[in-house]
């Protein structure tokens, strides 16, 4: 169910400490009501003996190696890990497994641009601090070819379009997982509500923790969901290897109709690409974050294992009746389940406001200078009001939950992760003289065109598909 949710309280793709640490003008205009506290806690308990980072003197509190790679874990392990039996459906028992691991090592390609990219403005325009994300992309195109830097505003705009895009998907998803859960556990006991009544009832706490604009005040609630997450996810895991069935059960490869629905749920679980830049830029030796061995490579091929692992075991165990996140499948009837669906449930509730503070960190600063002027605070709340109801709008419009992380996925997640990244890389090295090799320049095409045949395909089938349902 990402994201890159992809969380937790760094699932929100980690966009928000981009926006908070990275320079960007949307924190100069919502600071002034906005905490610029760390979404992710990067203090440790031997934090007062790390030496600041000579790179990167504005960190204050640098990370170690384990700790950015518990961040790392934090951001990606979310939502997105409990539709991968749902994926494999939707892939086939062999093929998912083989094309997860290939995506993955597509994405993890793709954040390494980003983050090359990324140090290189930081070293050209000598800024304060490394940009984020969208800074990035405008800034390549600003110093890239002269035919091309009138483009740049468009592709900060774009690429923020696309944030909000994803972090709203995310809070939709959220709203779905939670009320299917809660009906499930309302039926077992004898409790029987339309899917759309628990939505309404849902949409109540959501609007209360969503008040909460300092981040400071959300760092326990995302600690707590934290761990509530790691104990569902292992409970389920345990579930799903009990009295599996053979492989041959299984469809080694799923009808070519599905294999769009795969590629859009995968790449929604794999969109964590907005978290590398502020995990690297607050590490003590960043240069580690990178290497071979270092904590992108080796965290990503952990996650990786995990996605794998889920999807395999769910969709093995559950077969096509693997639903769009696996805590669906557990039996209501057993204590254990019922604990892991309220855990989990619990967890996606206290999580919903950090994904929302991503858009609204993007949208309200400039609508703050235009019609905030009066009563900011009150405003600034109605608009959080709008976004949640908008939300509830879209979620009670789409209540198939495998479909709608596979539309998410497609159409956003797809986008940041596989298609920017390599889009700049070529923007760059152009422009630097460095020499579009073929090899380059064959490789990002490749890249970019498994993008748009995912976004193209994963859109076009998630709506048929959702079209069908009703």
């Amino acid at each position: 169910m990402k994201t890159k949710e992809k969380l937790d309280i760094a699932s929100i793709s980690g966009s928000a400490l981009s926006i908070i640490h990275n320079g960007s003008t949307t924190t100069d205009s919502y600071g002034e009501y906005q905490s610029r506290e760390q979404i992710i806690n990067l203090d440790s308990k031997v934090r007062s003996e790390d030496e600041p980072n000579p790179e990167h003197p504005h960190v204050t509190h640098p990370t170690s190696y384990m700790d950015t790679m518990l961040h790392l874990f934090r951001g990606n392990i979310g939502s997105g890990l409990l539709a991968m039996g749902d994926a494999f459906k939707n892939g086939g028992i062999i093929f998912s497994p083989i094309m997860t691991a290939i995506l993955g090592v597509i994405c993890v390609h793709a954040q390494h641009l980003l983050l090359n990219c990324s140090e290189e403005m930081y070293r050209k325009t000598k800024r304060d601090k490394p940009p984020g994300f969208a800074d990035t992309v405008s800034l390549v195109f600003e110093y890239g070819p002269v035919t091309l830097r009138p483009l740049a505003p468009t592709m900060k705009i774009l690429v923020n379009t696309f944030l909000c895009i994803t972090q709203l998907g995310f809070c939709c998803v959220y709203i779905v997982f939670i009320a299917n859960n809660v009906k499930m556990i309302c039926d077992q006991r004898g409790l029987h509500i339309d899917l759309t009544i628990h939505m309404i009832f849902v949409i109540i706490p959501i609007l209360l923790i969503c008040m909460v604009r300092n981040l400071k005040y959300l760092t326990p609630f995302s600690t707590l969901a934290n761990v509530m997450m790691a104990l569902g996810v292992g409970a389920v895991l345990y579930e799903a290897v009990q009295d599996i069935p053979p492989v041959e059960s299984r469809d080694y490869i799923a009808h070519w109709s599905q294999l769009p629905l795969y590629f859009g749920t995968a790449i929604y679980a794999f969109e964590g690409i907005g978290l590398v830049l502020p995990l690297k830029n607050e590490m003590r030796k960043p240069e580690l974050f990178q290497k071979p061995l270092g904590v992108l490579n080796l965290g990503m091929v952990i996650v990786a294992g995990i996605f794998v692992t889920v999807g395999f075991f769910g969709y093995l165990k559950w077969g096509d009746e693997v639903a769009g996140s696996v805590t669906l499948n557990l039996n209501p009837a057993n204590v254990l389940s019922t604990t892991v669906q309220v855990l989990i449930t619990l967890a996606m509730l206290l999580t919903y406001p950090l994904q929302m503070y991503v858009p609204v960190a993007i949208m309200w600063p400039p609508l703050k200078k235009k019609y905030g002027k009066s009563s900011p605070v009150a405003k600034e709340l109605g608009f959080r009001v709008l976004l949640v109801l908008l939300t509830f709008v879209l979620a009670e419009s789409i209540p198939q939950l495998g479909l709608f992380i596979s539309l998410v996925g497609a159409i956003s997640s797809t986008t940041l992760a596989l298609m920017f990244p390599p889009i700049i890389q070529l923007v760059s090295h152009y422009q630097n003289n460095n020499g579009l090799t073929v090899f380059i320049t064959v490789k990002n095409l490749l890249i970019i065109s498994l993008g748009l045949f995912i976004f193209v395909t994963g859109t076009y089938q998630s709506i048929a598909s959702i079209v069908q349902a009703f």
